[in-house]
């Protein structure tokens, strides 16, 4: 009894939670749904930030374990150094459909800075804003911000950079499409309608997503178990466990996206290239789009983004086969 106790209490404390935008497919409203196991982490994911990497060691992830090797082995990791000297696209001119209309969500912290994800029905992303270029269609599954902006243009660094994250038809990011934020003199209308900014947790770095918490109440159930058989003394629940706080979310939101794209030229100048995603595992195969304009904010807005923000740019990487601006 006591040796299938220690190996259960073994896989518990090795399991990972992995999450992502997928926490408000209707009819799921009230738990994280893990779709598939591509949606895993990064740029394109929001919700899951493990223990064993951080954003100002990110020269090191490849080490770190096998599952991360890509972020040091990849031949078109992002982010990467941008310049107008190189020129703007040509090619994948970006159209959008369905942005010109209010879209509900929730509204959180994903642990480094403020974040938005979109209602949909489960399984089915086509009925959410989407983005076309060449003959591929991607839906806008959620976006939220990083400070400072992964990418730097011309060697300048933006004070923040937005990230809408864009999925296929199977909930897979294939697509992000990143904003620059800057602080300007007006306030910017898309911020403008959005409630009131949801802190990033100290500590750790992050708030630890519903099943973060279920995998850790499960590992304690074990180790107090373990600890009864142990002494012979029956298992007992530490005070207040059950009733550990949750990380706050703003459910139900409206939100219009128009303001956005307008206030960018729905990306009519741009570069774009072929990346990753921006934390481990750094999955490839991500079409980026990195608009030439940037998106002011008033110096208030400004404060508050960064004010619910913490660092999390990675180093950028060296440019090898990213087929920047390219057919």
């Amino acid at each position: 009894m006591i040796p299938r106790l220690l190996f259960a209490f073994y896989l518990a404390t090795s399991a990972l939670a992995c999450a992502d935008h997928t926490n408000r497919q209707r009819g799921h409203l009230s738990k994280r749904h893990l779709a598939h196991k591509r949606e895993e982490v990064s740029s394109t994911n929001p919700s899951y930030i493990t223990a064993d990497w951080a954003y100002d060691a990110s020269y090191n992830w490849g080490a770190i374990q096998p599952d991360y090797a890509t972020c040091q082995t990849g031949t078109q990791q992002s982010p990467i150094a941008l310049s107008l000297t190189a020129g703007l696209s040509s090619y994948h001119h970006p159209t959008f459909e369905n942005y010109d209309r209010n879209v509900s969500g929730n509204w959180t912290n994903w642990g480094y800075g403020p974040a938005f994800t979109l209602d949909h029905e489960p399984d089915d992303y086509t009925g959410l804003p989407s983005v076309k270029w060449d003959n591929v269609t991607a839906y806008l599954k959620g976006w939220h911000i990083h400070a400072p902006a992964d990418h730097s243009v011309g060697g300048d660094r933006s004070k923040a950079e937005m990230h809408l994250v864009h999925v296929d038809t199977e909930g897979r990011e294939v697509a992000v499409l990143a904003i620059r934020l800057d602080p300007g003199t007006a306030t910017m209308p898309f911020f403008a309608q959005l409630p009131e900014m949801v802190p990033f947790v100290t500590g750790p770095g992050r708030s630890p997503n519903d099943q973060e918490r279920k995998e850790k109440k499960k590992r304690s159930e074990l180790s107090e178990t373990l600890t009864g058989l142990l002494s012979s003394q029956p298992a007992t629940r530490a005070s207040g466990q059950a009733n550990e706080e949750k990380p706050k979310v703003v459910e139900d939101v409206q939100m219009d996206m128009a303001p956005l794209l307008d206030g960018v030229y729905r990306f009519n100048e741009f570069w774009t290239y072929k990346g990753s995603l921006t934390s481990p595992p750094c999955m490839e195969g991500i079409r980026w789009f990195v608009a030439r304009t940037i998106a002011f904010t008033s110096v208030d807005q400004m404060r508050a983004i960064l004010g619910a923000c913490t660092y999390s740019a990675r180093a950028e990487q060296e440019v090898w086969l990213h087929e920047i601006n390219s057919a």
